[in-house]
């Protein structure tokens, strides 16, 4: 515990380091007075539809001049729904513009009621500039204030009762720094950005209070956009500073809070274990360790997990299951384990857009090998002998199911033409690098494993089975898997709350220190129950742990599941059949790959466990 404690320690020094990093390798780019600066186009998004739209296609907005530019975008941007894509916005380091035309656009009254679903829907708006996002003030006054809070997005209109008004004018500040190293370089450190709506063009340079606003839905009607850009100098915030004012976080004391209380399930269960280790299993061994006459008396007379050595590595059904599960387990976890690390070092920060989806597709793909070589070696032990089959399984299983699903669900999304239905050319790289690159290293780790001799169990098996005695109601699997997943959640679901909140509610998260620290007290404590609800069993007889170790641990994600259902109808107004199915469908995937490495965390403590305790008895 003690160590626990410290490693713990440690864990929260470093998470308040992680806040000031930035991705390695890039570089400040520095502009001079009157260079051009570009301003990229990027989506619209919303917390109730969960649908977003590529800006540039938007049929009631400016079209560029020439068309447009179509920036290269990494995987984790596509599939996150990113289309960046250039624009006429013509911004000009250190000159100021005050109510310039960008231009002045027909729609029809099909499209103009489309507008107004738009702006009823909540729809903001995401524009980039040097990787900065556009973003809201929360506090006009304070937007030097290196500690004021931005709001990712700006709004594209304004609901006034049944009235929807799009906001056909912009303000744009940005801030700079000057370099104190050379005066003629600046660096942007600020994209703010001031939403108006105004249904005469000209009433922008009169400034005046209650101004009439453009109205959507009533018709054809033409939309003039018009932008001003103000540029100003910042002494306090900095280029390596720029992103803080993003990711504020504050509910800092809640997080504290959260692994305040993780940490109280974990001792608790710590306890348990420790009570477990070396009281009751030193007594029990000590006991079987006696003479023989002794033994022959306490198999007569006593029941306990000794009873069952002869039968606790008999193989289970369906190993040609449980293997290839174990096996895609430990390749989840490899890619959770991979990018929260990378996250918690300032590596995959959000101003690496698309890097976390990219990074955990780059580790799931090559820790193929891993999930070969385990599957496989588990295999053996599991007495399985189509260790190609089993290699088949290993790496098509969770792929396929997860395939499926997002397929399904793409087509959905295809037929909405929302910016995140993912590309004909994506799906296919996606494809190639699952049977290009993850298969073979599947097959390769496969291999490699099913070669290497596998150390004999501590105890022989008995031809004939023992026969299981009735078990108490607590020990009944699903009240096992109901008690053993409901601890890892209630590690969790604190910070569970958070994620949610940036997946869905389209927020910067952050707070990678604190969630490392509260992902190993959940590992602790599935290692944990698995081996308390393992002994228990055991003790009573039961010697069907193989099974049962893996579904109390991967049952966590049933409550993950059921806590989605209730972020859904507590937290979000998402409307129509189609966003549901996107928010329910990507549920089910973060639950199944969550289910998979807490599965696979708890079957291999218990195999440890096991083959422990029964090395160290005496058995003829």
């Amino acid at each position: 515990m003690t160590r626990l404690l410290l490693l713990l320690t440690i864990l929260s020094v470093l998470a308040q380091y992680t806040f000031g990093f930035y991705v390695p390798g890039v570089s400040p780019k520095p502009f001079h007075t009157n260079d051009p600066v570009p301003l990229l186009v990027n989506k619209i998004v919303s917390e109730n539809t969960q649908l977003p739209f590529a800006y540039g296609d938007l049929s009631f907005v400016c079209v560029p001049s020439n068309g447009g530019t179509r920036n290269w975008l990494n995987l984790g941007e596509v599939l996150r729904g990113d289309r960046l894509m250039s624009s006429d916005l013509k911004l000009i380091m250190g000159q100021d513009t005050k109510c310039e035309k960008l231009c002045t656009v027909s729609i029809t009254d099909d499209q103009s009621n489309e507008v107004k679903q738009f702006i009823k829907d909540e729809y903001r708006v995401e524009w980039v500039v040097d990787n900065l996002p556009g973003a809201t003030v929360l506090k006009f006054n304070s937007s030097f204030d290196p500690n004021t809070a931005l709001l990712p997005y700006f709004a594209l209109g304004q609901v006034k009762g049944d009235q929807a008004y799009i906001n056909n004018h912009v303000t744009l500040q940005l801030l700079y720094q000057t370099s104190s190293k050379n005066p003629a370089d600046k660096y942007i450190v600020g994209f703010e950005v001031y939403p108006t709506s105004y249904a005469d063009p000209e009433s922008c340079n009169k400034q005046e209070p209650n101004t009439p606003m453009k109205e959507m839905g009533a018709g054809k009607t033409d939309i003039t956009y018009t932008y001003s850009v103000i540029w100003k100098e910042s002494k306090d915030i900095t280029w390596a500073t720029r992103w803080d004012r993003y990711l504020q976080i504050f509910e800092s004391r809640i997080h504290w809070y959260s692994i305040s209380n993780s940490l109280v399930i974990t001792m608790f269960l710590t306890g348990m274990v420790a009570m477990i280790i070396l009281r009751t299993l030193k007594r029990d061994i000590t006991s079987y360790n006696t003479s023989e006459e002794d033994i022959e008396a306490l198999d007569e007379d006593s029941i306990g997990w000794k009873l069952c050595h002869g039968d606790v590595f008999r193989p289970p059904k369906y190993a040609l299951l449980l293997a290839p599960l174990l096996g895609s387990g430990v390749q989840c976890l490899i890619m959770v384990a991979g990018t929260i690390v990378l996250s918690m070092f300032g590596l995959l920060n959000p101003s690496y857009r698309g890097g976390l989806i990219s990074y955990g597709l780059a580790f799931y793909v090559l820790a193929g090998s891993f999930a070969g070589y385990c599957s496989s070696r588990m295999y053996k032990v599991l007495k399985g002998q189509q260790w190609f089959r089993n290699a088949l399984v290993t790496a098509t299983l969770v792929p396929c199911t997860i395939f499926v699903i997002e397929f399904i669900l793409n087509l959905f999304v295809w037929g909405q033409q929302s910016s995140s239905a993912i590309p004909f050319g994506t799906f296919f790289a996606l494809i190639a690098m699952w049977f290009g690159v993850s298969t073979p290293l599947v097959f390769a780790g496969a291999v490699f494993g099913a070669r290497r001799p596998m150390p004999d169990n501590p105890v022989r098996t008995h031809q004939i089975p023992r026969q299981i005695p009735d078990q108490p109601w607590y020990l009944q699997l699903h009240i096992s898997m109901a008690v053993g997943g409901l601890m890892p959640f209630a590690v969790i679901f604190i910070e569970l709350f958070f994620i949610f909140k940036s997946i869905w509610s389209d927020q910067y998260y952050y707070m990678f220190g604190f969630l490392a620290m509260v992902f190993f007290i959940l590992v602790v404590t599935t290692v944990e129950i698995a081996i308390v609800i393992t002994y228990f069993s055991l003790c009573s007889e039961d010697y069907r742990w193989w099974w049962k170790s893996f579904a109390v641990s991967a049952a966590s994600g049933g409550y993950v599941f059921m806590y989605s259902i209730f972020y859904y109808f507590t937290r979000l107004k998402i409307a129509g059949f189609v966003p549901a199915m996107v928010y329910f469908g990507h549920s089910t995937m973060i639950c199944l790959i969550y289910s998979l490495c807490l599965g696979t965390i708890g079957f291999f403590a218990t195999f440890l466990f096991v083959r422990k305790i029964y090395a160290a008895i005496k058995v003829d």
